[in-house]
């Protein structure tokens, strides 16, 4: 009885810090995953033939942040300025909602035209866009803190593995926290490599479709697409309906709209269930359960932010559970298949 108790005052302590220093947590979770692609295209660089000879650390990672943030620059302009552009062209294109309703008028039954229109009424389209181009605004928005944050931990890289090793004196438990963080890192590292790639491809070949259609904006509808493909099962939902719907919109007509909706829908579904197993395999090793609540918690907590994030924090949780021998069940219940070292076992192999 005390465990439980002293579980539910911890974990209500957790998430009220969460909640309350989310303005501060937010930015800094995206400088470590910003630090943890400057560390990703370091190794890359370190490939070639006598970089590492050549180009000390500090000079790559200069090299290597500079050229991240230069392409962040010039696509938060893009996309600052897009999102700017659909908010205003769906106030533009609004008042065609009435106009697509009468003309549905003459060929479906009187109940299903009311139903259509209490639907309408209550799925605010416009809030909801607006809601989440001011989250994405908000990301952007905090740029010059993320790459504060990013600096220090790349400054603080040097000096961890000494701080760590005066921690913990005792060599075993030295070489544990050193693996725990091997293990962090090139899970978080793999899964963003991977995910970021079949996002990449998705939101590619939505904004070549949207182009074609003519649908306005198109460059925020693919970031928007790209963006919500690393929210588990639901983002490509959305991904898929906010640009059909808005086509509607725009255009007034419903050919647009099924063009829109059945390409980038089987978009979604050769990435998602083709291409996406076989890029990531079971190196995750994530219960579907699991996943589906983590993304209903993280977006309570955090929101649309926290939707993204929930997958990578999962993660995290399962590697650090598995370490210690109290939390090892909650482990082995938030995996797929029981298997806790399957995450490791799939890196080895893939290398």
């Amino acid at each position: 009885m005390k465990n439980a108790s002293n579980f539910v005052i911890v974990a209500t302590a957790i998430i009220t810090v969460l909640i309350i220093g989310k303005g501060i947590l937010i930015p800094f979770v995206f400088a470590l995953l910003f630090w943890l692609l400057t560390r990703e295209i370091r190794k890359y660089i370190y490939k070639i033939p006598f970089t590492k000879k050549f180009i000390p650390t500090w000079l790559s990672n200069v090299l290597v942040f500079t050229i991240i943030i230069l392409a962040f620059s010039f696509i938060s302009k893009i996309i600052t300025k897009s999102i700017t552009n659909v908010t205003a062209s769906y106030s533009k294109y609004e008042p065609n909602i009435g106009m697509i309703i009468n003309k549905f008028n003459s060929s479906l039954p009187p109940d299903v035209i009311e139903s259509l229109k209490s639907f309408i009424g209550s799925f605010n389209y416009g809030s909801i866009l607006g809601s989440i181009a001011n989250n994405i605004s908000d990301v952007l928005g905090n740029t010059f803190l993320i790459i504060i944050y990013a600096v220090f931990l790349l400054l603080e890289e040097s000096s961890f593995a000494k701080k760590l090793k005066n921690i913990f004196v005792n060599e075993e438990r030295y070489k544990n926290i050193q693996l725990l963080n091997t293990k962090i890192e090139n899970s978080i590292s793999n899964y963003l490599k991977l995910k970021t790639f079949v996002s990449l491809l998705t939101g590619v070949l939505s904004y070549v479709i949207l182009i074609i259609v003519g649908v306005d904006s198109a460059i925020f509808w693919a970031f928007l697409i790209f963006l919500l493909n690393y929210i588990p099962t639901i983002g490509s939902l959305i991904g898929t309906l906010f640009p059909a719907i808005f086509s509607l919109i725009q255009f007034g007509e419903l050919s647009p709209f099924l063009i829109v909706l059945f390409s980038v829908g089987f978009i979604q579904v050769i990435v998602g269930n083709i291409i996406e197993p076989r890029v990531f395999g079971k190196s995750l090793n994530l219960s579907p359960l699991v996943t589906i609540i983590s993304l209903a918690l993280w977006s309570q907590i955090w929101g649309i932010t926290g939707m993204i994030l929930s997958v990578p924090i999962t993660v995290i949780l399962i590697i650090i559970f598995s370490q210690f021998e109290k939390t090892r069940p909650i482990a082995i219940l938030l995996s797929e298949n029981g298997d806790i070292e399957n995450i490791e076992r799939s890196k080895r192999k893939k290398r």
